[in-house]
């Protein structure tokens, strides 16, 4: 699973990266940018909905962070 992950965080910045690319090389006149910045947005969404699944399927267990309350002295 980490590998997973990994390797959905590596493609995200590249994305970002071609983004950043476009912007500097076009100005803005093509739609490479645009298409870059979707491409983005989808492997982020895609990335969420896959650690939700995963975790309801077991594949992932969370190990939960524990609440303690502090009292004032």
């Amino acid at each position: 699973m980490k590998w997973v992950i990994l390797i959905a965080f590596i493609l995200i910045i590249a994305s970002l990266s071609s983004a950043a690319f476009f912007l500097i090389r076009d100005r803005g006149r093509t739609r490479n940018m645009l298409r870059a910045l979707s491409v983005r947005v989808g492997l982020s969404v895609a990335l969420f909905v896959f650690i939700l699944v995963a975790h309801q399927l077991g594949w992932i267990e969370s190990t939960g962070v524990p609440i303690t309350r502090t009292v004032p002295r």
